[in-house]
Parts: C-alpha cells; sequence; structure tokens
C-alpha cells in the first residue's frame, strides 16, 4: 500500500511538472522554426536545426544599441549562470538587426563580452532581412544625426524548444528568473 501511495505520489508530482505554464506567451499551435543557415560571426557555418536537444533562444540586436540589447544579453548571460551545471541546455543566438556596422569580428567581441557561448549572426542586409521576416521582426533605422543613426526594432526572445519548435514569446525585461524556468519548462518536455 505505502509503495503504491508513493508511486502515485511521484507520478503526480512528475505530471504537475510538465503540465507547469509557461512565463511567455506561446504559439498555438507551436510551428516549425524557420530554419537560420549562413554564416556565424565565428566563421563557422550555421544552421538552427543542428541545435536540435537544445532549448535555443533568439535575441535580435545590434552592437552599438545603448540600452535595450545589453539589458536583454546581460539577462541571458544570468540566466545562463543561474542554469549552473545544466547551461548547456540553453543556446543564445544574437541576429544582428544592423549588419551594415555589425561585422563578424565586432558581433564576436560584443558577444563575449556577455557569455562566449552566445552565437552571432550577421550577414548581407538582404540576408538580415529575410530571417526578420521569417519571424516577424520589425527593424528601422532611426537618425541620430548627419551621420549616425540607431535601430528601432522589435524586442522579443523566441524560444525554440528542443525539437525545432518554436514555443514562445517573451517581451523585455523579464527576469532572468522567468528565462530559466521556460528553459526548464521546455527542456523537460
Amino acid at each position: 500500500m505505502k509503495r503504491r501511495l508513493f508511486l502515485s505520489a511521484l507520478l503526480a508530482a512528475s505530471m504537475a511538472q510538465a503540465a507547469e505554464p509557461l512565463r511567455s506567451g506561446t504559439f498555438s499551435p507551436a510551428r516549425v522554426a524557420p530554419e537560420i543557415a549562413q554564416q556565424a560571426a565565428d566563421g563557422r557555418d550555421f544552421r538552427l536545426s543542428r541545435l536540435r536537444g537544445k532549448v535555443v533562444v533568439l535575441e535580435f540586436g545590434f552592437t552599438h544599441c545603448q540600452a535595450i540589447c545589453p539589458a536583454s544579453l546581460a539577462l541571458l548571460a544570468q540566466a545562463r549562470q543561474k542554469l549552473g551545471a545544466n547551461a548547456d541546455r540553453l543556446q543564445v543566438l544574437f541576429i544582428s538587426v544592423d549588419p551594415e556596422r555589425d561585422t563578424p569580428a565586432r558581433l564576436k567581441d560584443y558577444l563575449a563580452r556577455f557569455d562566449k557561448s552566445f552565437i552571432g549572426l550577421t550577414g548581407t542586409p538582404e540576408q538580415m532581412a529575410a530571417i526578420r521576416k521569417d519571424y516577424g521582426i520589425t527593424a528601422t533605422k532611426v537618425p541620430t544625426g548627419p551621420d549616425s543613426y540607431q535601430m528601432g526594432h522589435s524586442s522579443y526572445l523566441y524560444f525554440i524548444d528542443k525539437k525545432g519548435m518554436l514555443r514562445a514569446l517573451m517581451p523585455f525585461g523579464r527576469p532572468a528568473d522567468e528565462i530559466v524556468h521556460d528553459v526548464n519548462v521546455l527542456y523537460a518536455e
């Protein structure tokens, strides 16, 4: 009898954990994340589909950003730290919305300030526009002077599960603990 109660309690706890909702907004139904295939900032050929088995978080941004992009990258780095021994469950992919200024070398150096595991992607304006279109990201040059500009762009984190399905969208500014929560929920599925 005790064994049966123990097994029932264990099963109920397992089901409760699996049924825990994501803190992000969810895509319902989930859909296959659009493939991204091009050269990464470190010079290696990159394919999003090669990251199956990990939870991937996409962030769109640019290296000249003064507030939002560095804050998001800092939260993602903090989330990886909080995952501790399970940090390899999460792969962060930073996709440039400013390919004119974000050279591979600049992007690689910029991301290394946050976490050396982060992968950066930049390319031609046409390549980057195609990726933004696939993910519904807007990006606009905002002049700040005669020879300078900033980029106005959508600020969401996209969560892709271990099977390559686009599952959730988290708005800017959510705490690292919520990122960790959603990574753990998606990884446990």
